[in-house]
């Protein structure tokens, strides 16, 4: 039952090449930094990673995306990622644009054992007539291009039918976490990680604080740990290096 591993190098050391990973955190918050940079020591590539976006050039998810390590994204987010746009423009990286709240939906299914469900988002647009563009050709035209997606009325309103997400691997943070794997979330840093853990096949979490089993109450346990595989502890300037893509500030 003790999940802990000695460090982040050693917990991502058997993710291979071409794996799939979801990744928590929204933007900078929440993100799993620090086993993100032992994935990019390890040196797997061609990675199709599923996250809400791609972190920021030089940070983040933007370290293994700057290096050529991912092959594809499922992301709702391009966002200040300048490098994510040159890619995906000039047909280096595939990516499938999903609807922000659809994507949640897909992780918790894929985690919950629901191959599929119906949702209104989407519904009259390309996502699901087809043809969104998922990877562009070096001379800007269409190279691979979205299907259309089965659609079905329900009380006179139309629905389209999503698949849920399931990967390889999945990579989170939590505040706390005990070494059986429950994970505690504070905050905003919640976002995706909870549905990104419950849709890997083995999800790695790395905590800011670990503590021992049955320090957690129950009733303040965000995530379970039969979601959990691998549990990482941070140090305390691991745990307090935490980046914001934008500071704002009052004259």
């Amino acid at each position: 039952m003790d999940k802990v591993c000695a460090s982040a190098v050693e917990a991502v050391a058997g993710i291979p090449d071409g794996a799939s990973l979801a990744v928590g955190g929204f933007g900078l918050s929440g993100i799993p930094d620090v086993l993100i940079q032992a994935l990019h020591e390890q040196g797997a590539t061609g990675l199709e990673v599923v996250s809400n976006n791609c972190g920021v050039d030089g940070r983040g998810l933007g370290v293994l995306l700057g290096d050529g390590r991912i092959a594809r994204v499922t992301g709702s987010y391009v966002g200040e990622n300048k490098e994510f746009a040159r890619q995906y423009l000039s047909g280096e990286l595939e990516v499938e644009l999903v609807p922000q709240g659809t994507l949640a939906e897909r992780l918790r299914a894929g985690g919950t054992g629901i191959p599929a469900f119906y949702t209104p988002a989407g519904v009259g647009t390309q996502v699901a007539h087809g043809g969104l563009p998922w990877r562009y050709a070096a001379d800007g035209t269409i190279a691979v291009a979205s299907p259309p997606k089965e659609t079905r009325d329900f009380a006179d309103r139309t629905y389209v039918l999503e698949q849920a997400i399931t990967t390889d691997f999945a990579l989170v943070r939590a505040w706390r976490g005990d070494r059986h794997g429950n994970l505690v979330f504070r905050k905003a840093a919640a976002n995706f990680n909870p549905l990104a853990a419950m849709a890997g096949r083995i999800t790695i979490a790395e905590v800011e604080e670990l503590v021992e089993p049955g320090r957690l109450s129950p009733d303040e346990v965000h995530l379970p740990g039969i979601f959990v595989q691998r549990v990482v502890k941070l140090t305390p300037a691991e745990a307090g290096d935490k980046q914001i893509e934008k500071r704002t500030v009052r004259l």
